[in-house]
């Protein structure tokens, strides 16, 4: 099992503090503001780190489930797996997970820069399936985070 170069790389620059896009990512209900319908964060290594976005489903198939804080830095660097949609099963089944880390820098005392990449794929045709599934999704959730800026 060899991972490959391929990443997914969205940023974004959000009217918003470096401690407040902070807490966007690394609380319940900083995640809660922009992606998901609950989620269950655990912020500390091996930590869950788990969103869901489809309640009504059996447990499982509810979304970001199983995944797990990797490393942090604090309002510096959040990484954490990620797992396949329920769609892709022979992604979100297999032993292997991807990881996203999500980056953040100040750009002045009222405006940060959100970088996120999505890395860790694997080759072959359900992994580059996933990988076109996630270069929409990340854009909808980095476009919804600014609109939770905005509130």
């Amino acid at each position: 099992m060899k991972i490959n170069n391929k990443e997914i790389v969205k940023s974004i620059e959000l009217n918003l503090s470096l401690g407040s896009a902070w807490e966007k990512w690394t609380t319940h209900d900083g995640l809660k503001s922009f992606i998901g319908e609950d989620n269950k964060v655990e912020l500390h290594p091996g930590g869950a780190y788990e969103i869901y976005f489809l309640m009504e489903n059996p447990p499982g198939t509810r979304g970001g489930e199983g995944n797990k804080v990797l490393s942090f830095i604090p309002e510096e660097m959040l990484s954490f797996t990620w797992n396949a949609p329920p769609s892709i099963p022979e992604v979100r089944n297999h032993s292997h997970q991807t990881w996203v880390v999500v980056s953040f820098k100040s750009l002045s005392p009222d405006q940060t820069k959100v970088t996120l990449k999505h890395v860790g794929w694997l080759d072959g045709d359900k992994w580059d399936e996933t990988i076109v599934y996630f270069e929409r999704a990340w854009d909808i959730v980095m476009n919804a985070l600014a609109d939770s800026c905005e509130n």
